[in-house]
């Protein structure tokens, strides 16, 4: 039951991500509740998405474990790192930097490089699932940004303070998330096993 739940969940967070990609349907959909009803509707659907997404992998783990392959150690070493680039990219998304500019869409290059990091170290169904879904939806909604003509982030700040704030900012984040939020939360100890 427990990765149907998540599959589920899944489907109802990323749906409602995808939804926004047809940009005539949403149009359509804020015409008739209004841009706040949209916004709280949208909310609405991707937490409970969330909700069930973070039930249904801890059912999972708990009672239906099912490990596809075994990574090789190191890749958990790749992991890390990708992860430092992921955090990176999403902590870019809020602050105006040359960093934005480049990555042009930060927070989709954080997605993926989340999802790319962890199926690498993941072997089990579930993770394959989850991971996999979060990476598919990243290249399907860079792509979509793309061909609607949709250039993210083009213009940088000058000077390059802000750029040094965005990588002590990542780092400082990267070692709470690794040190406290992922072990205990998440269960599984990041560094120093």
């Amino acid at each position: 039951m427990g990765l149907t739940t998540l599959i589920i969940g899944l489907i109802v967070l990323l749906g409602a991500h995808v939804f926004v990609t047809f940009r005539g349907a949403r149009a359509k959909a804020i015409a008739q509740v209004g841009q706040g009803g949209y916004r709280i509707l949208f909310t609405l659907v991707s937490l409970a998405g969330l909700a069930l997404i973070v039930w249904g992998y801890g059912e999972y783990r708990a009672h239906e474990w099912l490990q596809i392959w075994t990574p090789p150690n190191y890749m958990r070493h790749v992991t890390e790192g990708l992860m430092l680039f992921a955090v990176l990219f999403i902590t870019a998304a809020f602050i105006p930097s040359h960093i934005k500019a480049w990555l042009k869409h930060p927070m989709l290059a954080s997605v993926k490089t989340w999802a790319l990091a962890h199926l690498l170290s993941n072997g089990d169904l579930g993770s394959i699932v989850l991971f996999g879904a979060f990476l598919a939806w990243g290249v399907y909604a860079r792509i979509s940004a793309k061909r609607r003509g949709d250039a993210g982030a083009t213009t940088a700040p000058a000077g390059w303070t802000n750029d040094a704030i965005v990588v002590v900012l990542s780092v400082v984040i990267y070692f709470l998330l690794g040190y406290y939020f992922h072990p205990y939360l998440i269960g599984v100890r990041v560094f120093g096993s």
